[in-house]
């Protein structure tokens, strides 16, 4: 497989009805959408580099939109269809590749659910030596200094 590049014009012209149209706000607050295109180039530079959505470089919208993008296009099957049209035959690799590595974080993720669903085990219960009986006066000791005589 080639190393990752951005996708060109006429890749993008190939690729751009598979996308899903993302519709502006209809109030005029909050920030723009971030570019499809760019967006697309960074989930693609994750896939192909294997590095956490954190690690992508600025050139790149925020990793954020990147991933909430990239399990919303996952989850609707686009993805897949982009990346056959786009890698044809080599999109399989790449793909399975990533569904390893979300399997990865979600078997992780139930893990944790799972132990916090566990039921707690009593703590455990320690024995202590037996105690010493206690002086009937604290200050009755035998020093080697008392009555020493």
């Amino acid at each position: 497989m080639n190393p990752y590049r951005d996708i060109s014009d006429d890749e993008w012209q190939s690729i751009a009805p598979l996308l899903p149209e993302l519709r502006p706000r209809s109030e005029l607050r909050g920030r723009p959408l971030a570019n499809t295109r760019s967006v697309l180039n960074g989930v693609l530079w994750v896939m192909f580099s294997g590095a956490t959505w954190s690690a992508m470089p600025r050139k790149y919208p925020s990793y954020q939109t990147c991933h909430r993008r990239f399990k919303a296009w996952y989850e609707s099957g686009v993805l897949k269809r982009v990346m056959e049209q786009l890698f044809g035959e080599a999109s399989v690799e790449l793909c399975s590749l990533m569904e390893a590595r979300m399997r990865t974080h979600v078997a992780v993720e139930q893990k944790s659910v799972d132990a916090e669903k566990a039921p707690v085990a009593a703590p455990a219960v320690f024995s202590l030596p037996p105690a010493k009986p206690l002086p009937s006066s604290p200050f009755a000791f035998n020093s080697p200094f008392k009555n020493a005589a």
